[in-house]
């Protein structure tokens, strides 16, 4: 019995030791395999989105992303996954680095680890004009359309707690809901909100985008748990970008004052960690 129990304890360690060392050698699995899988939501525009014409994954995150591989010296390889999928198809191996829209927060520091932040947006509330609703309060009791898998229900349900939520699996299939008047507010965060707003057109007039903030979001790309090596590397290549001016101009290339989302200005910087709740 003594025997089986050491024997049972040695394996175990052989084992947790394996699992450290293979953990701790993704950077060079990347290196060896030629190339950086990322997730991205390819929904989401224009961080991440499908381009029309070559059908491939453009927009500011796969533009961050990009630098990341080029400075390991690999070839970048875009996985479309969802919302709720972010983090279990990172945890599993399956990609390995998210850069989907990720909220920067203490609850998925038990989970994952995060870059330097990447984009800092709030979130705001978009209301059918009819509604009669002017602000956050009205919401109470009303049902209300948002992202499956994101902070957008949490932090909706903590601003209004008699809200009715109802979530979809994209920001796309969520705002088409409010439209057919399955709800009568919209949640998203605002660079996303407003660029939806933006694309109604002369149907602006039905809509109202409510003035607050539900909250600010930092937004980061995921990394494993416990990839010293991996991070290393994306912090250093998006600090560096930071330094270069090149932070700014791919910021301005996709939000800025000549693009839909039409950003006069840039209020963050891709320096250090900002954690949201």
């Amino acid at each position: 019995m003594k025997f089986r129990r050491l024997f049972s304890v040695l394996a175990g360690s052989v084992l947790g030791l394996a699992a450290l060392s293979a953990q701790a050698d993704q950077l060079d699995d990347i290196k060896q395999k030629g190339e950086l899988v990322v997730g991205v939501l390819g929904t989401d525009e224009p961080a991440t989105f499908i381009d029309p014409k070559t059908r491939q994954f453009i927009g500011y995150e796969v533009d961050l992303a990009t630098e990341v591989a080029k400075a390991i010296g690999v070839k970048p390889v875009f996985k479309q996954v969802a919302v709720a999928a972010r983090i279990p198809e990172l945890q599993q191996g399956h990609v390995d680095l998210i850069a989907a829209g990720l909220t920067h927060n203490k609850e998925r520091e038990e989970l994952i680890d995060f870059s330097v932040t990447t984009f800092v947006t709030g979130q705001k509330a978009l209301v059918r004009a009819d509604s009669g609703i002017t602000d956050l309060s009205g919401l109470e009791g009303r049902k209300v359309v948002t992202i499956r898998g994101g902070t957008q229900e949490p932090n909706i349900r903590k601003a209004v707690p008699g809200v009715d939520v109802v979530t979809f699996d994209t920001s796309q299939q969520a705002f088409q809901a409010l439209q057919q008047r399955k709800g009568v507010g919209y949640v998203d965060d605002e660079a996303a909100l407003m660029r939806v707003y933006a694309k109604l057109g002369d149907a602006k007039k039905d809509y109202v985008v409510l003035k607050d903030n539900l909250s600010q979001e930092s937004l980061a790309f995921g990394i494993r748990k416990g990839e010293t090596g991996l991070k290393a590397v994306v912090d250093e290549t998006l600090r560096g970008l930071e330094g270069s001016g090149e932070a700014e101009r791919i910021f301005f290339k996709w939000y800025g004052p000549d693009t839909k989302s039409q950003f006069e200005s840039r209020d963050f910087k891709l320096e250090t960690d900002q954690i949201d709740g």
